[in-house]
């Protein structure tokens, strides 16, 4: 786009210096260093540029983290399920053991409900709660949290099968 204003510039210019000699001395040493400066500005920008490559990206650095607390190391005691309102959502509870060597922050516990009526058994649905625990080592703590699963129109729950499992922990050093 600015060529669209160099070029009118340039032609009147041009006229000038052929029309009147006087214009023509002191045009052509100030033309000259212009020309000189716009050359030196275009080499500065292709030459920082270099065909629009982007800079590389850096290095991922690699972490150290302290070995944390595995599923192992965590342990669930007295599960209780109670139906709450709506039909199938239900309140957890139960008691979280801490037996690693670092504080436990979180866990993540996966839930599997089943009905089971005469031992044939029918998945229900399946929830995950993310449960924030902070358990120091060697302790225990109680928790609590809501389960909800799919609500079929005309079926009610008969003989209820929990299968709870950790999918996930974190803890910290601190």
């Amino acid at each position: 786009m600015l060529w669209l204003i160099a070029l009118p510039l340039g032609l009147v210019v041009v006229y000038l210096a052929t029309r009147f000699s006087r214009f023509r001395q002191w045009a052509e040493p100030i033309l000259s260093v212009a020309v000189a400066v716009g050359l030196l500005v275009a080499f500065i920008i292709w030459f920082s540029d270099r065909d629009g490559r982007k800079p590389a990206a850096p290095e991922p650095v690699q972490t150290t983290q302290p070995a944390g607390l595995t599923a192992a190391d965590i342990a669930i005691d007295g599960l209780t399920f109670e139906q709450s309102q709506p039909g199938r959502s239900f309140r957890l509870r139960g008691t979280v053991t801490n037996k690693g060597q670092t504080l436990l922050e979180y866990f993540r516990l996966s839930v599997t409900l089943e009905d089971c009526p005469d031992d044939v058994c029918q998945t229900i649905g399946d929830d995950a709660a993310l449960i924030l625990a902070r358990v120091p080592a060697g302790q225990s703590r109680p928790f609590e949290t809501f389960l909800t699963f799919p609500n079929r129109e005309g079926q009610s729950l008969t003989a209820p099968k929990w299968t709870a499992d950790i999918v996930e922990v974190r803890g910290t050093n601190r």
